[in-house]
């Protein structure tokens, strides 16, 4: 043995990558709920107010900018091959 230097195996590295990813993604949505969504009431003063009939700011929270991006455009990775491929003439 060489004195104990190895007591996490290589092989586990990508593992612990995998897990720590993961966590952060966990994390970061957590953050992001927290801070944007209208729905979540952290501080007592926004919890005394009960529910909200604010459709507006849940409109803003739900639409992000990727959604406002695709949303009138088509869901096709390459559109001229489906083309190609699919019409019949």
């Amino acid at each position: 043995m060489d004195g104990g230097n190895k007591w996490i195996r290589h092989e586990v590295c990508p593992l612990f990558a995998a897990v720590g990813v993961a966590v952060g993604i966990c994390g970061m949505q957590l953050v992001r709920n927290m801070t944007t969504n209208p729905e979540v009431r952290v501080t007592e003063e926004k919890r005394a107010a009960g529910v909200l009939e604010n459709f507006a700011e849940g409109e803003k929270c739900s639409q992000q900018f990727l959604r406002g991006f695709v949303r009138n455009k088509s869901l096709e990775i390459m559109p001229s091959i489906n083309k190609f491929f699919s019409d019949p003439n």
